[in-house]
């Protein structure tokens, strides 16, 4: 395929209502830049109209490309869907709600052009519910502790991101994908700049407290052992505890203050090292779960369409 100077990719899930806007103030902000762009448009199986929206602009416009996926995969897995048909020599990444502004992406490549392989954008002020603001924060603290990286609520996906990075990305067998973690993962130069972030005007978004959760436990089971490493520092905790109380009990027979021995400790110890062994027992089955899904080898994504690509 030609090669072209940017590419944007844009993961689309409940975005119908703003599309339209979006592809047209995209062409608008490139044209300022370069004529050798491309818009590809990523519908992850959205259940409102998203595909028939993408359409038309394509219709319009042959910059503007679109890749179907034939079922809801997930937002990360759609911009990996993007990223492998992106051909540009930069790569923007950014939302399809308009809460990323397009308008921002000539500051994007400014910066790049100092020597940067990655820029990042830090939103300075989300324009987020309560709710939302404070699940993402704890989401990326609890996501930070446990795969031992740094996190930023402020950071997501927006940012510039060169050839180079993306290929690397791309190169990873990763079964689970998570975007942030990735860039992070594989270096090069990088840096953040200020951006402005708009309030959803329309539609929801697919991120819930269930989804969170499940993204943070998918992501801190590929990306890291530190839990299994906990759990073994706990059992570590349990056997010192267990070693001083015996001594404890032992002193105590000795004295002649245990009257009714062994019932209640006895008791104690089953339910409490049945508890651990059972939460051990469930953290190995993850990572074993993990590892099947990684052996099946089965593919990330699956495209149901393309449009304006070159065959």
């Amino acid at each position: 395929m030609k090669k072209i100077y940017i590419s944007v990719v844009v993961p689309l899930y409940r975005c119908s209502a703003s599309i339209a806007q979006l592809s047209n103030r995209l062409v608008e902000t490139l044209q300022s830049i370069t004529s050798d762009f491309e818009i590809i448009l990523v519908n992850d199986a959205s259940p409102e109209n998203d595909w028939e929206k993408v359409q038309e602009q394509t219709a319009s416009d042959q910059r503007i490309k679109g890749v179907n996926l034939s079922r809801n995969f997930g937002q990360h897995y759609a911009i990996h869907a993007g990223l492998k048909h992106a051909t540009g020599e930069w790569i923007v990444v950014m939302d399809g709600d308009l809460q990323d502004q397009p308008e921002e992406i000539p500051a994007f490549l400014e910066r790049a052009k100092e020597g940067y392989d990655i820029v990042l954008g830090r939103r300075v002020e989300r324009q987020d519910n309560f709710l939302k603001k404070n699940m993402s924060k704890w989401f990326y603290k609890t996501l930070a502790y446990l795969t031992d990286t740094e996190q930023n609520a402020e950071v997501a996906n927006f940012g510039i991101y060169h050839r180079k990075v993306v290929n690397a990305i791309l190169s990873m067998k990763d079964k689970t994908r998570y975007f942030p973690a990735m860039v992070k993962w594989v270096g090069f130069s990088r840096t953040e700049i200020k951006v402005a972030h708009a309030a959803r005007e329309e539609g929801q978004s697919g991120y819930n407290f269930k989804a969170l959760l499940r993204l943070a436990l998918n992501t801190i089971l590929s990306f890291s052992d530190k839990p299994l490493r906990l759990t073994v520092k706990l059992g570590i905790y349990i056997s010192i505890f267990s070693f001083v109380f015996a001594i404890y009990t032992f002193i105590r027979a000795l004295n002649g203050e245990i009257d009714v021995i062994g019932y209640s400790s006895l008791i104690i110890s089953i339910w409490f090292l049945a508890g651990v062994i059972i939460t051990l027992l469930g953290m190995l089955g993850l990572y074993i779960g993990r590892i099947f899904e990684q052996v099946k080898n089965r593919p990330t994504f699956i495209v149901e369409q393309l449009i304006n690509f070159d065959e």
